[in-house]
């Protein structure tokens, strides 16, 4: 497996805090099947992009795992002016590996239209924006439209494997399988920041995946997808997004945790019309 959000470089922002805690987080990763980590340290108002701090820690790292974990250099992209900016100047910088896939991160309190004419503009100068963890923003769980909108535009979506089974709320899991049982979700990722709250557990995410949507689709969120985006190359082709052009494609609501299980072969392959025969949780809190 492929980790494309991991915090693991130490010291540089609210991540691994030190370089022990780092090569355990790297060793609990490789414990789990996982191969390649993109190290994405924040680059926001409160936790500057520090290029040459980045690169030095994660070569220490990288020799205490070489030839069991590859690491590349990423970003978790922070959507403000001067990230915008920089990036527009700066073309690749905050990619992983400087190959265009740019993990972006919107904040919890605004997301005005203008910056959906940024992602345009990242997208003009060679970037593919990848959303990070959309079923954690309350905005965007309260006006999905907009991520639908993003996809639509070239965007992909990652989410934190977590989130599927309900570490990050109730809110959280029920939008994120939503987005699953849609075909609306092209990475899993652990966002990893610690071992303690937010440890690398990448193997229970894919587990999950292919238990409810099949062991394909695991792969793809897991394997597949994550190898495009860490040596930028082309992602294969993706099955349709359920709903992805409808007028109102998700209509959320506050929701209770819930855990539907893989439809059965006699239920049939479509999630959304399975709800619209026996309208379930889901069925009556999403809608076309």
């Amino acid at each position: 497996m492929i980790d494309i959000h991991h915090h693991l470089i130490y010291g540089v922002d609210d991540g691994a805090p030190s370089f022990e805690h780092a090569v355990q987080m790297a060793e609990v990763a490789i414990a789990e099947g996982v191969t390649h980590i993109a190290c994405t340290p924040h680059s926001s108002d409160s936790h500057p992009y520090q290029l040459d701090t980045n690169i030095e820690r994660m070569a220490e790292i990288q020799a205490k795992v070489e030839g069991r974990l590859e690491l590349s250099l990423a970003c978790d992209f922070h959507l403000n002016a001067d990230n915008i900016q920089d990036a527009l100047k700066n073309p690749l910088k905050y990619s992983i590996g400087g190959k265009g896939y740019l993990l972006v991160e919107f904040s919890e309190m605004a997301i005005p239209p203008q910056l959906t004419d940024a992602l345009n503009r990242l997208q003009a100068v060679g970037y593919t924006n990848i959303i990070t963890h959309p079923e954690r923003n309350p905005i965007i769980v309260k006006h999905p439209q907009m991520l639908a909108d993003w996809i639509r535009m070239g965007c992909v979506v990652q989410v934190t494997a977590s989130s599927l089974y309900g570490r990050f709320g109730n809110s959280a899991e029920a939008f994120a399988n939503e987005l699953l049982d849609r075909n609306w979700i092209h990475f899993l990722a652990t966002d990893a920041h610690n071992l303690e709250w937010r440890p690398p557990h990448l193997k229970k995410g894919y587990e999950y995946v292919a238990n409810r949507a099949g062991e394909e689709t695991a792969r793809r969120l897991c394997f597949e997808n994550p190898r495009a985006a860490y040596f930028g190359t082309k992602m294969p082709k993706q099955p349709e997004a359920i709903g992805i052009w409808d007028s109102a494609p998700i209509k959320f609501q506050e929701v209770v945790r819930s855990a539907p299980k893989r439809p059965s072969a006699s239920s049939g392959a479509n999630p959304a019309a399975n709800a619209e025969k026996k309208p379930g949780i889901f069925g009556r809190l999403f809608g076309k």
